[in-house]
């Protein structure tokens, strides 16, 4: 009898749980494949809620999460304990997803162990390697050691083409946060986000997400000063609502500068995904530097502008249905603007579809996993 397949997922972050929890259900449900998951926990507080919400009981769970450590030090850790589970594990494959400091090193220990990685999401680049950072860096590592590639859409294939893959070890699977949306998405409502998207009116809810470490300081200033403007040109006609991410850097930016405009600017603690998806559902718009969102929010037929000087995610924009417009104060009131006062602008972005997925990547990963393996 042929033994199973035993396969190690590793996690370190909530994106990473949200787009790696459809795959590892799908690990789980296939025969021929023993599943194993381990939880670095780089982000404790945010990892947690996704797993219970998903039904996902990681067997090994290192809680390498400390408060303001270093990318060194974090680094450094996951080496550390991610070699002992790998050599008491032994898995044959190795899975992580994007870009993270979990990933980057992940990909690495795998290779030094000569186990064969899997890279979910793969093929994203911006060709700036401080765009964003230190993500861009990660999944480049990621993609070197890779033996499978598992690309979101044809534009990461081709990346990756260019970079000398081999056309046999990249499968385009569209991206299983599309997965993760879909059952979210379809579960009731809860009560708190109904109780708080009713409290707005008649006013359009406008979703803001802004954390990303190359936005930290003016960037972040200019965010803020675009909100607050923004607000009061609208006053009545739209509501921001921005879960505030727990880091330091950008809770000591936001507090202060938004936090005396509650007339306009609703300021919340991270929300778990569950409410997060149908605060999504109930927006008008969403303003973000986050990679997720970009992907998630056309899903629902909801316009993105991002907030970054660069994305590796261009498709969105080709399509349709995401815009840039960078960190310039100025820019944000612009594009905002343009889509509150043109509902010809807002059809635009809403009708086109979108390029990510269409619910069925976990499927098409684990499909790839198995027929490699005969």
């Amino acid at each position: 009898m042929t033994p199973p397949i035993r396969v190690l997922s590793v996690v370190g972050t909530r994106p990473e749980a949200v787009k790696m929890a459809p795959v590892i259900q799908k690990l789980r449900q296939t025969p021929g494949i023993e599943a194993i998951t381990c939880v670095t926990a780089q982000h404790r507080e945010m990892l947690d809620q996704v797993l219970a919400l998903f039904e996902i009981k990681p067997e090994i769970d290192l809680n390498l999460m400390k408060p303001d450590q270093s990318l060194a030090e974090i680094t450094a850790a996951i080496f550390i304990h991610l070699d002992q589970v790998i050599k008491d594990v032994r898995p044959d494959w190795i899975l992580a997803q994007g870009d993270t400091t979990t990933v980057m090193a992940t990909s690495l220990i795998a290779y030094y162990h000569h186990v064969k990685f899997g890279h979910v999401e793969a093929g994203l680049r911006t060709g700036d390697k401080y765009q964003p950072f230190p993500e861009e860096i990660n999944r480049k590592v990621a993609g070197v050691t890779a033996d499978l590639h598992f690309a979101p859409t044809e534009w990461s294939k081709q990346n990756l083409l260019k970079e000398n893959i081999s056309p046999e070890i990249i499968f385009v699977t569209g991206n299983p946060v599309i997965d993760a949306l879909q059952q979210v998405a379809g579960k009731p409502a809860p009560a708190e986000i109904t109780k708080l998207a009713d409290s707005f009116g008649d006013a359009k809810i406008v979703l803001v997400t802004a954390h990303r470490r190359e936005n930290f300081g003016k960037p972040l200033e200019n965010i803020c000063d675009a909100l607050v403007e923004l607000g009061k040109i609208y006053q009545n006609r739209i509501h921001f609502v921005y879960p505030v991410h727990l880091n330091p850097n950008v809770q000591n930016t936001v507090y202060p500068r938004l936090g005396k405009y509650p007339e306009t600017i609703t300021l919340l603690d991270p929300l778990d995904y569950l409410p997060m998806v149908h605060l999504l559902k109930r927006s008008a718009l969403v303003l973000t530097d986050s990679g997720g969102l970009q992907e998630e929010a056309p899903s629902l037929g909801i316009p993105v502008l991002v907030m970054r000087a660069a994305t590796e995610r261009p498709e969105g924009i080709a399509a349709g249905t995401v815009k840039l417009v960078g960190t310039g104060t100025e820019k944000i009131i612009s594009a905002v603007k343009t889509l509150m006062d043109s509902a010809e602008e807002v059809e635009k972005m809403t009708r086109a579809s979108n390029p990510y997925g269409d619910g069925h990547a976990s499927e098409r990963i684990v499909q790839a996993l198995l027929d490699y393996q005969k």
